[in-house]
């Protein structure tokens, strides 16, 4: 599967240039910019950057036919056909790393960081951009570090990095502006979305111990802007979410269900909330677990519920069994596994939540990548509670 990639290219300032011919690249995932950028100047022999998906011409990620705003870095020495207008307009919920001139400014700050850090870039290399992030690679004399800049509904990311800057399993912040940008140490390895049980179960174990200490600074990360999802909270933020969709069979009961939840005895903790092996990177020595934008302050049971996710029963069983016994050696007395018998609808109601504040916090163009997310969810959440 692979991508054919139209360029809409505007200058620095935002004025339309015309349109590349389309050139095809090897990466489907409508989100990697690399590719992009790589197959722009193998194609045309120019240098662009990738500022924000346009269209998918007659389908959904991933491959296709597929069109991107780009910002040229320089003269253009091919002929360009004129510039449809379509989605240049400017829009309230775009991006600032999706607008001309928004990657330069938050390279300069970045690499601004680097110089006072005695960690000069001397390579910077777009790697991703979409309505969930933009990243950089920043490489130097001194070693690697990442760009990631979010949008408005993830800011508390830099938040939870700085109040796990002593656990061994999460990134190093290096820095960051309070608005978006954060600058990361390198992680070694590669993202784990492979992993057997036995690498899942290593995960969920290095979890425990951080969310076990971080019970006792809930109130101090909900202070920081990390999403307080504590048990009526919790249903107050996914009704509200979900008021634009159909979703009142799966609400009813939520309430009575999470007082249940409560009564089991587990404490309330960070979340990580997208605890899946593509946000762990390893290299055989050690595990990162990274990408902390979903997370928020609840019941732990919603990390194990989505490391588990979509694995056969036997597995999931041995990993479920696994955690349980980690908190009642840590909660005397709790019961876990009535927790995530209870909240295994509550879990794909909450993911609904979450991809529709993505839509309703991204501009229209960006919302291809999360149209079917919100029903899928609710189905599941129907399923799970039959």
């Amino acid at each position: 599967m692979s991508r054919t990639v139209t360029l809409v290219l505007v200058d620095c300032a935002g004025r339309p240039l015309g349109t590349l011919p389309a050139f095809d690249v090897p990466v489907p995932w409508w989100q990697d910019a690399a590719a992009v950028v790589a197959g722009a100047r193998q194609a045309h022999g120019v240098e662009v950057t990738v500022l924000r998906l346009l269209a998918g011409q007659g389908s959904t990620p991933p491959g296709g036919q597929v069109s991107y705003l780009a910002e040229a870095a320089g003269p253009v020495g091919v002929p360009l056909r004129p510039v449809e207008v379509a989605g240049l307009a400017a829009h309230p919920l775009r991006a600032p790393y999706a607008e001309p001139g928004g990657p330069a400014a938050s390279l300069a700050w970045a690499t601004g960081q680097l110089d006072r850090l005695g960690r000069p870039a001397t390579e910077v290399t777009q790697q991703r951009t979409w309505n969930l992030s933009a990243i950089w690679r920043l490489d130097g004399p001194h070693g690697t570090a990442w760009l990631k800049q979010v949008p408005a509904f993830f800011r508390h990311e830099a938040a939870v990095l700085r109040q796990l800057r002593d656990e061994p399993a999460t990134p190093t912040l290096l820095a960051d502006d309070g608005d978006g940008r954060m600058l990361l140490d390198h992680v070694p390895g590669e993202d784990r979305y492979g992993a057997d049980t036995a690498e899942r179960d290593a995960t969920a174990a290095d979890h425990h111990p951080l969310q076990v200490r971080a019970v006792r600074a809930t109130d101090q990360l909900v202070a920081a802007g990390v999403p307080d999802l504590r048990g009526a909270a919790l249903a107050r933020w996914t009704r509200s979410a979900l008021a634009p969709h159909a979703a009142d069979g799966q609400l009813a009961g939520l309430d009575d269900r999470l007082d249940e939840v409560a009564r089991c005895g587990l404490p309330d903790t960070l979340v990580h909330g997208d605890l899946h092996p593509g946000n762990v990177r390893g290299d055989g020595q050690r595990r990162t677990i990274i990408d902390w934008g979903d997370s928020f302050v609840g019941h732990p049971a919603f990390d194990i519920l989505r490391l588990t996710e979509r694995l056969p029963a036997e597995p999931t069983s041995a990993l479920l069994a696994a955690w349980c016994a980690r908190w009642r050696a840590s909660v005397p007395g709790c019961r876990p596994e009535r927790a995530v018998a209870l909240l295994r609808p509550v879990a794909w109601l909450r993911m609904a939540a979450v991809y529709a504040t993505f839509l309703a916090g991204i501009e229209p163009s960006e919302r291809v990548y999360h149209a079917d997310d919100v029903p899928d969810c609710l189905a599941r959440a129907a399923a799970e509670a039959d």
